[in-house]
């Protein structure tokens, strides 16, 4: 009998812990920026070269940009840019913004703009600084 409550107990603390609501930070957007992230590479081969064995290829290079966002918490500045490359969501810089960290990525959303949840690579992290004056 004892034994039936205490399973019991475990599963209703369990079943507990399963649905607490997910907790995020708050922050805001300062700013965005453009950085290089790569480049792309197009190649055109015409059939007279395959058919001939001529090695002349024409490629155009192309310099890839990405956003890279710096969002502002109360303890630390984040760089992040978007997991989704082909089709990342603009942001609206200056605004709040709420966030968590799971395992290697940040999972953050605009309540303003969609309230969807969108994944974030973390590029880097800074403490905030603590304005003190020196007298």
């Amino acid at each position: 009998m004892r034994l039936r409550l205490a399973l019991a107990g475990l599963l209703l603390v369990a079943a507990a812990q399963a649905k607490e609501p997910k907790r995020y930070q708050t922050g805001e957007l300062l700013q965005m920026d453009s950085v290089q992230c790569g480049y792309d590479e197009k190649g055109a081969k015409s059939f007279a070269g395959e058919v001939l064995g001529t090695d002349d290829q024409h490629k155009k290079t192309k310099e890839l940009l990405c956003q890279e966002y710096v969002l502002q918490s109360d303890r630390v500045i984040y760089r992040v840019r978007p997991k989704d490359d082909k089709h990342p969501v603009l942001l609206p810089v200056g605004e709040k913004a709420q966030f968590r960290l799971e395992k290697d990525k940040m999972l953050l959303r605009m309540e303003d703009l969609d309230d969807k949840e969108r994944e974030y690579i973390v590029v880097s992290m800074m403490p905030r600084g603590e304005s003190r004056s020196s007298k």
